[in-house]
């Protein structure tokens, strides 16, 4: 679960320095815009994990179902933030644009590691 710490670490160091930068003036939509691809990204990646150590070879099916529902998630979020709680939308789209695509810049890094492992966990587990 070490990625997951360093997505959280990575995107409250980002905010913080933000925050501090623009004082209070982008303060709610940088949060909203960061809060979606932020939970996204640490369920994403607690999924990937579990799949990975119980099966690796269902990840791609695991993966695939997990982009739909990030699909759906991210439509209905983006909506009911502009919509729904009135969030100004250059800065929110700003601040999710750049989480999302930082988040998952992330999660592409840690999955490149995770199945450049030498052997997989779930292999292990299964010949002991």
């Amino acid at each position: 679960m070490v990625p997951v710490w360093w997505m959280v670490g990575v995107t409250a160091g980002a905010w913080l320095a933000v925050t501090a930068i623009t004082g209070n003036r982008w303060h709610p939509e940088l949060l909203l815009g960061l809060a979606g691809p932020l939970a996204s990204a640490v369920v994403t990646w607690v999924v990937i994990d579990r799949a990975w150590r119980a099966s690796p070879e269902r990840l791609t099916g695991v993966m695939s179902v997990a982009f739909l529902a990030k699909m759906v998630f991210f439509a209905a979020y983006v909506i009911g933030s502009v919509r729904v709680l009135g969030a100004r939308p250059v800065p929110f789209v700003s601040s999710f644009t750049a989480f999302f695509i930082a988040l998952y810049a992330m999660e592409a890094w840690f999955l490149r590691r995770l199945l450049r492992a030498p052997s997989s966990p779930g292999r292990e587990q299964r010949e002991h």
